[in-house]
C-alpha cells in the first residue's frame, strides 16, 4: 500500500458499514460559495451539501468571520458548566421560532443525539417505553434512534430499549394503500393507527416522532393532512408528538421554516441539526417547558452548543432570516421540481419525482415502472460527478437519487445543475435500453 493511498488507508481502520459515494470516492479540500474542490483539483456544484449540512455552502464571510473572532478569544470550549452568551442568544432564537409555548432548549452535537434526547423526555415525561414511528423513517445511529428507524438498510439490531410500533408514512409509492387518493389515504391510515393502538401497544404511548419529509427515506412526502391526522387521533391520550426536523428544518421546504407547520401541528418537540451551524457539528431539542423541565436525573453536554459551533449558528440563522432563504428554496426547488416532472415524462427510469423546496426526491425504477433499480441509481450518481455535479442516495431499497442544494442556491446554478442532472438521467435511461 502507497503510503498516499488514502482510500487503502480508510478501509484499513475504518469499518466495513461506513459507507462511501461512488467507485472511486472523493475527498473534498476547498469549498466557496456552492461548489467544492476535490484533491485532484475538480470543481464540482454541489446539490447534496455534505447530507444538507453545508446549508449556506462553503466559507460564507459572516459565519468565517464569526469563528474567526471567537477563535481570537481564545476559548474555544467551556461545556454547559458555564454561562455561554452566544448559546443563550440562539436558544432564545429558536424557541421564538418553534412556536412552542413556553419553549425550552437543550444542545447537542448531532441529531442522532437530538432525536436520542427527546426520546429520553418523552418516555419519562410518560413513564412509558412504548414509541410509534413512521415505515420509511430514519432518526440516527444510536442504539435507541435505531430502535424507531423504519428502514431495514439503517436498522443494524432487532435490539432495543424501546417499543416500537410503526405507522404508514409518506412513503406511498410502495404503500399497501398507495393506490388511494390523498383523503382516502389519510383516513385509512388513521384506522390503521386506532387498530395498532388496541392491538400492538398496552396503551400509556410516550411519543409519535415523525419527519415532515422523510429525508433518509428518500424524500417521501406524506398527504398535507397525515400528520395533522395522527396528532389529532392521539390528542386525548397525553401522546407527545416530536416532530424531527434535522433534514426539513429553516426553511428547506420553502413552505414553511420548520416541515411540521405545514401540517398545522404545533408538537410538542422539534428535533434540529444539520445545516444550522453551516457545518460546524450542532443539534439540540426544543420543547415544551414541562416536559424539558421533566427529567429527574442531572444532565448536561460537554460539547453541545459549545462557542464554535454556537456562533456559527447565531451567523446561519441570522443570514437565513434576513436573506430569506426560505423563499429562496420555494422559488428555486420549484425550477428544480418542475424540469424533473417534465424529465419524468419522457424518461420511463425515473418513476416518480417528489419532495418540497430544496429536498427532490428521484425514484429509479425498472422497464415494469415498479421494481425499484438502486443500479440504476448509482449510475446516475456516477454520471452525475462525471459531468461536475454532486447529489446524494436514499430509499428503501437505495434506488432514490436526492438532491438538497445549499439554500444559497442561485437561479443561474439551479438552471446549471437541472440541465447536468437531466444530461445524467438521459444517459442512464438511454443505456438500458
Amino acid at each position: 500500500m502507497a503510503p498516499d493511498d488514502l482510500l487503502a488507508r480508510h478501509r484499513a481502520v475504518a469499518p466495513a458499514w461506513q459507507r462511501l459515494l461512488y467507485a472511486e470516492p472523493l475527498e473534498l479540500v476547498s469549498g466557496s460559495g456552492n461548489r467544492v474542490t476535490d484533491s485532484r483539483g475538480r470543481t464540482y456544484l454541489d446539490f447534496f451539501g455534505g447530507i444538507l449540512t453545508n446549508m449556506v455552502g462553503y466559507d460564507l464571510p459572516a459565519v468565517r468571520e464569526a469563528v474567526e473572532r471567537q477563535l481570537a478569544r481564545g476559548v474555544v470550549h467551556t461545556s454547559t458548566l458555564y454561562l455561554q452568551r452566544a448559546q443563550v442568544e440562539l436558544a432564545e432564537k429558536i424557541a421564538r421560532l418553534s412556536q412552542i409555548p413556553d419553549a425550552k432548549v437543550f444542545f447537542t452535537t448531532s441529531g442522532t443525539e437530538a432525536n436520542e434526547a427527546a426520546l429520553l423526555l418523552a418516555t419519562a415525561h410518560r413513564r412509558s417505553n412504548q414509541v410509534l414511528a413512521l415505515r420509511g423513517s430514519y432518526h440516527g445511529r444510536s442504539f435507541a434512534t435505531v430502535g424507531v428507524t423504519g428502514n431495514r438498510s439503517w436498522s443494524s439490531s432487532s435490539l432495543s430499549p424501546l417499543q416500537t410500533t410503526y405507522l404508514q408514512g409518506g412513503y406511498r409509492f410502495r404503500s399497501s394503500f398507495r393506490h388511494l387518493d390523498d383523503d382516502a389515504y389519510v383516513d385509512a391510515c388513521v384506522a390503521d393507527l386506532r387498530e395498532l393502538l388496541d392491538v400492538a401497544t398496552a396503551g400509556d404511548v410516550a411519543c409519535l416522532i415523525a419527519e415532515p419529509v422523510q429525508g433518509v427515506g428518500g424524500f417521501a412526502v406524506p398527504p398535507p393532512r397525515l400528520l395533522a391526522a395522527y396528532a389529532e387521533e392521539l390528542a386525548g391520550t397525553g401522546t407527545l408528538v416530536i416532530s424531527d426536523e434535522v433534514q426539513t428544518g429553516w426553511g428547506r421546504t420553502g413552505e414553511t421554516f420548520f416541515g411540521v407547520e405545514a401540517s398545522g401541528v404545533v408538537p410538542d418537540m422539534i428535533t434540529f441539526a444539520k445545516g444550522l451551524a453551516g457545518g460546524h457539528a450542532i443539534g439540540g431539542v426544543v420543547a415544551r417547558g414541562d416536559v424539558m423541565d421533566g427529567l429527574a436525573g442531572r444532565g448536561i453536554s460537554t460539547f453541545g452548543g459549545g462557542p464554535l459551533a454556537a456562533v456559527a449558528a447565531n451567523a446561519v440563522l441570522d443570514h437565513v432570516l434576513d436573506q430569506d432563504l426560505q423563499g429562496n428554496a420555494r422559488r428555486l426547488g420549484a425550477v428544480l421540481h418542475d424540469g424533473l416532472h417534465r424529465a419524468a415524462e419522457r424518461l420511463p427510469v425515473l418513476g416518480e419525482v417528489r419532495g418540497k423546496g430544496l429536498m427532490v426526491g428521484l425514484e429509479l425504477v425498472g422497464a415494469d415502472g415498479y421494481a425499484p433499480d438502486p443500479d440504476a441509481a448509482a449510475a446516475v450518481l456516477e454520471a452525475t460527478r462525471e459531468r461536475g455535479l454532486l447529489v446524494g442516495g436514499g430509499g428503501l431499497h437505495g434506488n432514490v437519487v436526492r438532491v438538497a442544494p445549499p439554500l444559497t442556491l442561485t437561479a443561474a446554478e439551479a438552471d446549471e445543475g437541472l440541465a447536468l442532472l437531466v444530461d445524467a438521467l438521459e444517459e442512464v435511461d438511454a443505456a438500458r435500453r
